[in-house]
């Protein structure tokens, strides 16, 4: 509704301009009459740009003649209509505030030591939307603008000035949400960027920049030279810290998970979780109480803390998650991480569980998975109800870079706008300012559930490191920083001029910190530590634990009976598609005993049987609701309506809840969210899935770092399950391998299990092995492709009723030991291909054997079947991968050491090769073809360890 009968009386002027924001925005989201209008409009102005950064011109225009049109139609002269002059200034003012909006934050003053001069703004210029100095005392109508309906222009400007050029720098003007973006400039503009702080507020914030220098300075007079990664120059991360928390517990949030790299990590433990400077000195001095034996331990700037905080609305458990030196790569972990926790508090929106990401300036810009992550923020299955990112933007990345080497965009958070995030750039040495974004950030998350920005600008006192001299290649950079006092000196020469505290306070300030510290006292807030509280994560029923546990994994035959029907009954009416529907026949002839068993019915089963046991399933991939190789159809789709039914969730009222998502094309990301998922629930299983197990490459850093890795640096205890289809098809080089080698490279101390599972009874096993015993190590599965439909790769139900995970498989077919001249051993397909091949040709003195669990390797077991073939001479491993790739490079120890009486093992398979595979597929034929024959037919020559060809 109009205020008055005329479209153009001033106190519509708010609204006019909020409707061609939305136009400009989406011309779709207004009235038809004025989209039309509008749309005459930038006809008319066909050679201005377009889109939200559009000069308002245009309008302007419109205004005019909406003020003429207003004018005609006026019946009274108490209705005040604006002349056409008026009408043109009155858009003129409305244009320069939204310039303010939109552009304010590039001329801000949010660097403390002012690196480079501030670029000229036409926007912000009133010349350039033709106010002049007769203008400034005339008042005008404000707008959208969050401030009395009338306003002199010096007033307006003064105020949009002080809202958006000042300590701090807003963007939110890219937000398409009108909702969003109005909350924004209501907080903004409410209250000109400014935090309401008590005289108690301020000295307290004095407090927080004292701890957070002193820490420093005094770790560097300590341990002089020693890495700490110096939060120098960046202190202001404290005080935000304690804010963000105090007021996250005061909105009801009882846990907030962080993660960051080394940069600050220190005085975080120190002054926001309470960890006992003691500890800390023990770390420098070497003097860390671990058994080496059991752990290999990690530097201090790596590792994780937890503890309990109280907070005006109760307590709040804090967690610091572990986090290696791939700087951005924490990112993921801790949203899965948090998402587990979650789930735990049944926090459905994220209102409990707080995520907090702390970021590099040039990590954030430059890293990979920065991005991967926040594609992930507003997924279903992946979002974590927002998250409250902060830069600690040094304005430099690593000492020798150049800032504008950095990114090539203008500022490092530019890629968070892919969300629509709003980004707050505040100048690290305003403090007040600082807590203002703190609260802002805080609560539009909060609010809306989205990623949010703060951009800490601020600089480096230090080098990259303590030992390293900056000035060497910034040589500008660090005479500025040189000559620049520190925050905490700024801020209590600004309590000084203010009369709330003396120099001498602000010195026995100084003074007392430092004594708590040689004390060994917390500094931090109250912390409690030893806290029972609903979301603890509790390990401890593993621990002490071996791989090698006796767990009986079979399943009654009725179970699996009640179990499958209850799978295959669907909604009524639901229309499969016809292939679907030949699978579903299909499965109910397997468990009526009509049809041998295959792999997706198998693995579907061990889902049910531990989702009937109360065990939740979290799966996730690219295509694992139906499988890439169309196997598995945990979900499937109604032809008709497209609506999709996941028959694993309807299996009874008590059931663990299950979900298979189908994830967003990445790996690192999803893989690192699942790990942090899986970490932080012990008695859920967490797979994830490949889509091709060489698609694992993308996210080696989660591997190396965390999951084969945690275990031994950090005493991290972790069940994910990674399957990795492999096997060499005749696809060439990619799509064959998922690096087999590479995993068992990493295997050492028990840290991962390594499995090849070759029927579908043995993937039954193994799933639910993994959840059923008191142990929880990563596996990692080497799961088929071929297979999943192969004649001979199929199981009986009674193979599902009764036994366990075999990790060496005996042979197949009524062969005698005592007959047997050859034993060959595999893992995997080539195994299908060995047996065919051997069938065919009749061969009775050659037995095969699998190997289906390569770590830990089965000692015990392949001792004992070295000892039934004792009089075999000739002992061959035979893969089908190239011989510098797949098992036999990192288990050919194993067979030398446990095989007797002077005996040699040999390797028959493809030579060496640079790729995993060849790329014809005639070439791959032939070799392995020439493989199998070899293995079931060559002779060898012990000395030099090389076939002689048949005589």
């Amino acid at each position: 509704m109009f205020r008055s009968s005329g479209a153009l009386y001033g106190g519509n002027a708010d609204f006019i301009e909020d409707l061609y924001e939305r136009y400009l925005i989406d011309p779709d989201s207004i009235d038809l009459a004025w989209r039309a209008r509008f749309d005459g409009l930038r006809q008319a102005a066909a050679n201005e740009p377009t889109g939200p950064e559009a000069p308002h011109g245009p309008v302007r225009e419109n205004f005019l003649r909406l003020a003429q049109e207003s004018r005609s139609r006026a019946r009274t002269r108490s209705v005040a209509h604006l002349e056409p002059a008026a009408a043109e200034k009155q858009s003129a003012v409305l244009s320069l505030i939204n310039g303010y909006r939109y552009r304010g934050h590039q001329v801000a003053d949010i660097d403390p030591i002012r690196l480079r001069e501030p670029p000229k703004i036409a926007d912000l210029d009133p010349a350039y939307h033709n106010l002049g100095p007769e203008d400034m005392e005339q008042t005008f109508h404000t707008g959208s603008l969050y401030a009395p309906d009338r306003m002199p222009l010096n007033a307006i400007i003064a105020m949009v000035e002080e809202t958006y050029c000042g300590t701090v720098g807003s963007e939110y003007m890219h937000i398409t949400n009108t909702q969003e973006k109005r909350w924004i400039q209501k907080r903004l503009e409410g209250y000109r960027a400014r935090p309401e702080l008590d005289a108690a507020d301020r000295r307290w914030l004095l407090t927080l920049l004292t701890a957070a220098e002193g820490i420093e300075k005094y770790l560097h007079q300590r341990y002089v030279g020693q890495k700490r990664f110096s939060l120098e120059g960046g202190d202001a991360l404290i005080p935000m810290l304690d804010e963000l928390i105090q007021r996250a517990g005061r909105k009801g949030q009882k846990e907030i998970v962080i993660g960051m790299a080394h940069r600050g990590r220190l005085n975080v433990l120190t002054n926001i979780f309470g960890k006992p400077p003691h500890d800390i000195f023990d770390e420098f001095e070497g003097r860390v109480h671990i058994d080496w034996r059991q752990m290999a331990g990690d530097v201090k700037y790596h590792m994780g803390f937890a503890t309990d905080v109280e907070t005006p609305g109760g307590i709040v458990h804090l967690a610091l998650g572990f986090n290696p030196s791939h700087l951005e790569i924490i990112n993921p972990v801790i949203e899965g991480s948090v998402r587990a926790r979650q789930r735990r508090w049944r926090d459905r929106t994220g209102d409990l569980v707080l995520p907090v990401l702390i970021h590099g300036d040039a990590a954030f810009a430059g890293q990979g998975v920065v991005t991967e992550t926040l594609q992930l923020s507003q997924t279903r299955s992946y979002s974590t109800g927002g998250t409250v990112h902060i830069v600690i933007n040094n304005q430099i990345g690593f000492t020798t870079s150049h800032p504008l080497d950095t990114r090539s965009t203008p500022y490092c958070t530019d890629v968070s706008k892919m969300v629509q995030a709003p980004v707050f750039h505040v100048n690290g040495d305003d403090p007040e300012a600082v807590i203002f974004v703190t609260r802002l950030a805080l609560d539009f998350r909060n609010q809306f559930h989205k990623d949010v920005i703060i951009d800490l600008i601020c600089y480096r006192r230090l080098g990259h490191n303590e030992a390293d001299e900056p000035a060497v290649t910034q040589p500008m950079m660090y005479k500025k920083i040189r000559q620049h006092p520190t925050q905490r000196a700024v801020y209590a020469d600004r309590l000084v001029a203010d009369g709330l505290i003396t120099q001498e306070q602000a010195q026995r300030m100084v003074e007392d910190y430092r004594d708590s510290i040689e004390q060994g006292v917390v500094i931090a807030r109250p912390v409690l530590c030893g806290l029972d509280h609903a979301s603890r994560v509790d390990w401890s029923f593993c621990h002490g634990t071996s791989w090698n546990q006796d767990v009986d994994t079979g399943v009654p035959l009725e179970k699996l009976q009640e179990l499958t029907e209850r799978m295959l009954q669907l909604p009524e009416g639901f229309e499969l598609h016809p292939r679907v529907e030949k699978l579903w026949d299909e499965r109910r002839k397997m468990i009526h005993g009509d049809q041998l068993l295959n792999w997706g019915y198998a693995e579907n089963m061990a889902y049910a049987t531990l989702l009937e046991a109360g065990i939740p399933i979290r799966l996730s991939g690219q295509d694992v609701g139906r499988g890439t190789f169309f196997h598995r159809h945990a979900k499937i789709h109604d032809q008709v309506t497209g609506d999709s039914y996941t028959p694993l969730q309807h299996l009874g009222e008590h059931q663990g809840a299950f979900i298979a998502i189908d994830s967003i094309l990445s790996e690192e990301a999803v893989l690192g969210y699942e790990y942090g998922f899986a970490t932080a629930e012990p008695h859920a299983l967490t797979l994830w899935e490949a889509q091709f197990g060489d698609f694992a490459n993308g996210a080696q850093v989660v591997i190396d770092q965390f999951i084969t890795s945690a275990g031994t640096k950090w005493g991290l205890c972790c069940g994910l399950v990674m399957l990795l289809p492999h096997g060499l098809e005749g696809q060439g080089a990619e799509h064959s391998s998922a690096r087999l080698e590479r995993f068992l490279q990493l295997c050492a101390d028990h840290n991962i299990q390594v499995c090849v599972p070759t029927t579908p009874a043995q993937m039954f096993h193994l799933l639910r092995r993994q959840m059923i015993r008191n142990y929880r190590k990563p596996l990692i599965v080497m799961t088929p492709k071929s297979l999943l439909r192969h004649r001979l790769a199929v199981s009986s139900l009674e193979d599902l009723t009764k036994g366990q995970y075999q990790t060496i498989l005996p042979e197949a077919d009524p062969i005698d030991p005592a007959g047997v001249e050859r034993l060959v051993f595999c893992s995997g397909k080539v195994y299908y291909d060995l047996l065919e091949a051997r069938r065919a040709r009749g061969q009775t003195d050659v037995a095969i054997l699998r190997i289906e669990q390569l770590y830990p390797f089965p000692k015990e077991q392949f001792a004992a079947v070295i000892e039934q073939y004792a009089a075999t001479e000739e002992i061959v491993w035979c893969q089908e991968e190239p011989q510098n790739q797949g098992a036999w490079d990192q288990i050919k120890h194993r067979f030398h050491t446990l095989i007797q009486d002077g005996k040699r093992p040999y390797y028959v398979g493809r030579p060496a090769s640079a790729a995993p595979a060849v790329g014809h597929r005639a070439a791959h034929v032939e070799q392995h073809e020439r493989l199998i024959d070899e293995a079931l037919s060559g002779r060898y020559n012990p000395s030099m360890n090389k076939r002689i060809p048949p005589q």
